[in-house]
């Protein structure tokens, strides 16, 4: 019974001290720095106002030309 113990021990300390390994050299990327996170907040904004106007003119029929006829009919 006691061997048992001693094994799950091991078995949990191997993995607690593989996933401090993964993590102090593990799979990080390069960060973002200040002005890269502004451009990318910039551009979401852009796009998000553009895609709203886009979506305002489909609502009021606003992206397709007249098929009216600017002269009258006697």
């Amino acid at each position: 019974m006691k061997n048992m113990f001693v094994s799950a021990y091991k078995t949990i300390l191997c993995m607690v001290v593989f996933s401090l390994a993964l993590w102090l050299a593990g799979c990080t990327q390069p960060g973002e720095t200040a002005s890269e996170g502004h451009r990318r907040h910039m551009r979401n904004l852009r796009i998000n106002q553009q895609e709203l106007s886009e979506d305002l003119d489909t609502a009021l029929l606003l992206d397709q030309p007249s098929k009216l006829s600017g002269e009258k009919i006697p």
